[in-house]
């Protein structure tokens, strides 16, 4: 079992728990969404790939189908186990990897952007642009509206439920995120930090890390495309 987690995050539950409180054995018994279409249809494959916080490979099994050549990184060795279809898995936290290769695209997905320390968001993004090639895209996942003032809240998830059940104000921009997904066999519960950014806050951090923004991929503005901007 990973224990030693990052302060102000834990988790509970079968199996592995990674450094943030994700569940290795919940997330291989999530279903695919329909994000790897969102990158293909920004950036058309066949291009290089740069996954980060990959996970158990939820995205990158997809994404590989869909003709990307993906390099997927986690800092879970529990989680990068699990990961088929990518050309190479990398383990390290996102903020310090730095790769000899750049790539066609950059993903950071899984609202991670929203880390509660913001220098860790700070490393996140500059990581990011380190990686992406002058002429490609880095692709962001933010949260959408609502997040943390419809609280509680739960949505159908297989034969069970996912719930966020809290969402307390810890002060300076911070809230603590209490989430539980149950199941007829297995129940897992997390508590993460999340800093809620407005749009002009978000646009505001992806350019302090030098990449300019380009557009949103989708209605609900949750998915961003940037690119590099001025700077080395």
């Amino acid at each position: 079992m990973e224990t030693t987690y990052r302060p102000g995050y834990s988790g509970s539950g079968p199996g592995d728990i990674t450094p943030d409180g994700c569940a290795v054995e919940l997330y291989k018994r999530l279903p695919p969404d329909g994000s790897p279409d969102i990158v293909a249809a920004a950036v058309p494959p066949p291009a290089t790939l740069l996954e980060l916080g990959c996970g158990v490979g939820r995205m990158t099994r997809p994404l590989a189908a869909l003709g990307f050549d993906v390099t997927a990184v986690d800092e879970s060795a529990a989680m990068l186990a699990e990961v088929t279809g990518a050309r190479a898995t990398v383990r390290s936290p996102i903020e310090r990897l730095e790769l000899s290769e750049r790539f066609d695209v950059v993903l950071l997905a899984s609202f991670l952007v929203h880390a509660g320390d913001p220098a860790v968001r700070q490393g996140l993004l500059a990581t990011c642009r380190r990686h992406v090639t002058d002429s490609g895209a880095v692709i962001i996942q933010r949260e959408g509206a609502g997040w943390h003032t419809q609280v509680p809240r739960e949505r159908p998830l297989l034969d069970g439920v996912a719930r966020i059940t809290a969402s307390v104000d810890l002060g300076d921009g911070v809230r603590e995120m209490h989430a539980e997904y149950v199941f007829p066999d297995a129940e897992w519960r997390q508590v993460f930090l999340s800093r809620p950014l407005t749009r002009a806050q978000f646009e505001a951090a992806v350019t302090s890390a030098g990449l300019r923004v380009d557009r949103y991929l989708d209605r609900d503005e949750t998915w961003l495309l940037a690119r590099r901007g001025g700077g080395s």
